[in-house]
């Protein structure tokens, strides 16, 4: 199937832009959209950051995609545990090298094949829900639903559509095709799942989905969720 090869070309490229992951976030090289909008993305960043502070002190987190430990290490301030999982063991070793935590449990599972077995106090993802096919999204949000035990918590953190927010060299189109293509510093190409949600549609999924959530937006890059589980999701 078409959305099997772009799934594991998903993870690929995610392992091979490992050692260049952390310029997206910190507006490096290609990323630099220039000092006004650099400053407008890192102010949107801060907003987000305070939402999460706002949860306060967990126990047990489980942070899916993971990624190079961006928000792994935001979230060492809010919980006593992380258990951190991701499909590239490139990104893994750079989030092990980055925090030295023993606070981090680290796992290496491909999220649509992983299977929950703990329920967690919160549940967070940072740019994973828009590489989520559309077909795959219930059932992924039925998982995370059965990671976290009644009245736990989730955060979710992704991108608004903004052309500013990806590299120079990327054309980012409003065009219905979640297929898109990204380039590497290399010149190296892939096909990857890119879904830019409403704050509506959202909210209807998560409800579905068994949680009670207020989603938000910034004023330019970035939507973000505070949730609640108030029940089974609903299938």
């Amino acid at each position: 199937m078409m959305t099997d090869k772009i799934l594991q070309q998903q993870i690929q490229y995610y392992s091979a832009r490992a050692n260049e992951y952390d310029e997206w976030f910190y507006r490096i090289g290609r990323y630099d959209r220039g000092q006004e909008n650099n400053q407008r993305w890192f102010d949107e960043v801060a907003i987000v950051k305070d939402a999460l502070y706002q949860i306060g002190a967990v126990d047990d987190i489980l942070e899916l995609a993971s990624g190079t430990g961006i928000w792994t290490q935001e979230l060492l301030g809010i919980g006593k545990k992380i258990t951190a999982i991701d499909a590239s063991e490139e990104v893994i070793a750079i989030n092990r090298y980055k925090l030295g935590s023993r606070s981090v449990e680290y796992h290496i599972f491909d999220l649509f094949t992983w299977q929950p077995d703990i329920e967690y106090d919160l549940v967070f993802f940072a740019f994973w829900l828009s590489h989520v096919p559309p077909n795959l999204l219930d059932s992924f949000l039925t998982k995370v639903n059965q990671s976290v035990h009644i009245g736990g918590q989730i955060f979710i953190i992704d991108s608004r559509f903004e052309p500013t927010s990806t590299a120079n060299n990327h054309i980012l189109e409003d065009d219905g095709n979640f297929y898109k293509t990204r380039k590497l510093n290399d010149g190296q190409e892939f096909q990857i799942v890119k879904i830019f949600y409403q704050p509506d549609e959202l909210q209807d999924k998560l409800k579905q989905a068994g949680f009670q959530a207020e989603v938000k937006m910034t004023d330019n890059y970035f939507i973000y969720v505070l949730g609640r589980k108030v029940s089974t999701a609903l299938l």
